[in-house]
């Protein structure tokens, strides 16, 4: 358990703990009855283990690789007792997350030697965009990063308010433009005032429209265009926000994002009003996509970076 502790702060690891309670709990009062009068894992007992991890919102398919491996640790340990099964778990949990690159970090960072950082934000209204990016410019501004943001959410008034407001909580500086206006446009304006500013983060809203993938897919295939006229490479990131406590729902999201455009990280978040914690180990599984944070609270300093290790102990502990 000390390796755990040594990763986050005292602090944030109560906050992540606190986050993942409603999950933790759910999971393990199901996990106490699939196993309850058995002594070792048998049939019975991985087809129990089966339902409460797809009831958990894992995943099926996630669900049957977990259901796999450990199929494969009784057959090669012969007598498997049921009070090794958490252990087993959390190591096959932690394992599967480690092959898609996820939850190595430790801090808020972005890669040394690209200045500016182009992160560009998708994910649909509601899963808590805005304030993603908002509690991100804060913590980069923590770090000693200049941050701006770019509005490029012009389908609605109130996205561009609410990225104002945290622009404003934040003391970071915003370019916005009216409702409606294209938003490749406001995606310019903001790399480019970026660059001028000498800005080491730059993060861009963008609206989170799935009714027609087809102009989302050409609206977002114009915006990197557009900001590759200023900055090469970018965007680095193409982060999608998930919110966590719809669950299932949250992985058709992802499904149709990932076809949408090339998405290369992802942020789950409302993790800490949900039982439906465990739809991080499964979309991070299935999609093959690094989840990079997680929200686990209200305030500005609730959003974490995922680290796998902190995140298993807290689902475990």
């Amino acid at each position: 358990m000390s390796f755990f502790k040594k990763i986050f702060s005292k602090e944030k690891k109560e906050t992540l703990d606190k986050g993942l309670e409603k999950t933790k709990s759910s999971f393990f009062s199901k996990l106490s009855k699939a196993v309850a009068g058995k002594a070792k894992v048998d049939d019975d007992v991985l087809d129990n283990l089966e339902e409460v991890l797809v009831s958990s919102d894992v995943g099926v398919e996630t669900t049957l690789k977990i259901i796999d491996r450990i199929e494969e640790r009784v057959s090669r340990d012969k007598y498997l007792g049921t009070d090794e099964l958490n252990q087993i778990l959390r190591e096959e949990i932690a394992g599967l997350l480690s092959e898609t690159n996820t939850g190595d970090e430790t801090d808020f960072t972005i890669p040394a030697k690209t200045k500016p950082y182009v992160l560009m934000v998708v994910g649909v209204n509601g899963v808590g965009k805005t304030t993603t990016i908002g509690k991100l410019a804060s913590q980069f501004k923590k770090k000693g990063l200049k941050v701006v943001l770019g509005a490029a959410d012009t389908f609605r008034a109130a996205a561009i308010d609410q990225l104002q407001v945290w622009a404003d909580r934040t003391d970071v500086p915003i370019v916005r433009q009216e409702m409606g206006s294209d938003p490749a446009s406001v995606a310019f304006d903001t790399v480019q005032s970026g660059v001028n500013q000498d800005a080491d983060v730059i993060i861009i809203d963008t609206a989170g429209r799935l009714h027609n993938k087809v102009n989302l897919m050409n609206e977002l295939t114009k915006i990197k265009r557009v900001m590759q006229k200023v900055v090469p490479n970018a965007p680095h990131d193409v982060l999608l926000v998930l919110d966590g406590s719809t669950g299932q729902n949250a992985f058709e999201q992802a499904k149709q994002f990932t076809k949408a455009t090339e998405v290369t990280s992802l942020a789950v978040t409302k993790l800490d009003g949900t039982a439906k914690g465990g739809v991080v180990i499964g979309i991070s599984d299935q999609f093959q996509i690094p989840v990079k944070y997680i929200g686990v609270g209200e305030g500005i300093d609730d959003l974490q970076v995922f680290n796998k290790h902190e995140f298993v102990d807290s689902f475990f502990k």
